[in-house]
């Protein structure tokens, strides 16, 4: 498989992940973020299971699984006529193979990788051609939305040139540390910032105001 080009500093894309109400969908969309985050994994406090309004043609539709058998996520591929499918288990490298022969052309993939204090990066190697994105998220007790960061200093030992999407607590107070991070060799990468429960009223439910406030804080920096 071709490997992705890396996004330009300029193009860094905005992805909200947990939404499970329309009209709250509806205003994001408004926004122009260019991913929005719907979770299919029943633990979770914002798994979703309602029906998803009208949405403009250039929202990736981001369908978030973790562990699930590939039937289900086929099944939720033509329910919900997602965009992209995120990994947030331990997929293996021949799953993620199996699922990609499944999936519709223009489909992509999206492999999520824990980090706390430390992460091997060399088990990057095993997924660089099975999947079209990493996503680098914080290790903690749930599979995501523990609302912290990890150290992004570690994204200094990148090895690949595969582009990823920074995850992980980023919120409103973040911004100082994401301009820091924007500056760094390793940036030129990273394409997309993704933003989670530092933007909730409560589990699935986001706070638009401050989502815009953000973007165009980031985007004064993007």
């Amino acid at each position: 498989m071709e490997q992705a080009k890396p996004s330009p500093r300029s193009a860094i894309k905005l992805k909200v992940c947990g939404m499970t109400q329309a009209d709250n969908m509806l205003e994001l969309a408004a926004m122009q973020p260019k991913y929005m985050g719907l979770i299919f994994y029943e633990k979770s406090s914002r798994f979703f299971h309602a029906q998803i309004p009208q949405l403009p043609d250039g929202l990736k539709k981001v369908g978030v699984f973790v562990d699930s058998e590939v039937s289900y996520i086929m099944e939720k591929v033509d329910q919900y006529d997602l965009n992209v499918i995120q990994l947030h288990g331990k997929e293996s490298p021949d799953y993620c193979v199996e699922l990609k022969a499944k999936l519709s052309e223009g489909i992509e993939i999206i492999k999520v990788f824990s980090v706390k204090e430390q992460f091997d990066f060399s088990l990057l190697s095993a997924y660089e051609d099975v999947c079209d994105y990493f996503l680098f998220d914080t290790k903690g007790k749930l599979p995501g939305g523990n609302g912290e960061h990890f150290d992004w200093s570690l994204l200094e030992q990148y090895p690949s040139r595969k582009p990823f999407f920074l995850s992980g607590g980023i919120g409103i107070d973040s911004i100082t540390q994401l301009k820091e991070f924007l500056k760094r060799p390793i940036a030129q990468f990273c394409h997309a910032i993704d933003v989670n429960s530092r933007f909730e009223l409560e589990p699935g439910l986001k706070k638009i105001d401050k989502l815009k406030e953000f973007k165009k804080m980031f985007e004064n920096e993007n």
